[in-house]
């Protein structure tokens, strides 16, 4: 007796294109994670879930509109909070399973209240640079690296 795992439902009816809607790689839940970056600076202010439906609203709109997962609905950025993300380009990532947006984020982008969801708990990194001490050493201790090749004239074109 073999167990089977259902296959996920399609996403539901949307206006999103349908060309586009095919290229799309969804979670089993038929959600897309949703990277909003304000557009000017490259700062990245929060992460979302779209759909179908959300995308093509966002891109219709040109406010971002998201799939809340907690709450089963969509909501529009700043509807309740005045905190307004107005779209300035949409992109999918080379494998079309997250969007970027980039935006012009009036206010705060997280729910806490602060610009960005990324800056409240940073976590150290350690520094996995070591020097390039490798190989055999001069008497000295340095390095024993060999002298680049002398200029024979002539040029090769830059790759």
């Amino acid at each position: 007796m073999t167990s089977r795992t259902p296959a996920p439902a399609p996403p539901p009816p949307s206006s999103l294109p349908p060309d586009l809607a095919a290229r799309l790689k969804r979670t089993p839940d038929g959600l897309l994670p949703a990277i909003a970056q304000q557009y000017d600076t490259g700062e990245v202010l929060m992460l979302g879930w779209m759909d179908d439906e959300a995308l093509h609203r966002t891109l219709t709109t040109g406010r971002c509109t998201y799939w809340s997962r907690s709450r089963q609905e969509y909501w529009v950025k700043g509807d309740t909070s005045g905190h307004v993300q107005h779209v300035k380009s949409v992109a999918l990532d080379c494998d079309a399973d997250t969007v970027l947006v980039k935006v012009d984020q009036v206010g705060a982008a997280c729910h806490t209240g602060a610009r960005t969801c990324f800056d409240a708990d940073v976590l150290p990194v350690r520094d996995t640079a070591a020097p390039a001490a490798s190989g055999p050493t001069t008497a000295t201790g340095s390095p024993n690296t060999p002298a680049p090749p002398a200029d024979s004239g002539t040029t090769t074109p830059a790759q």
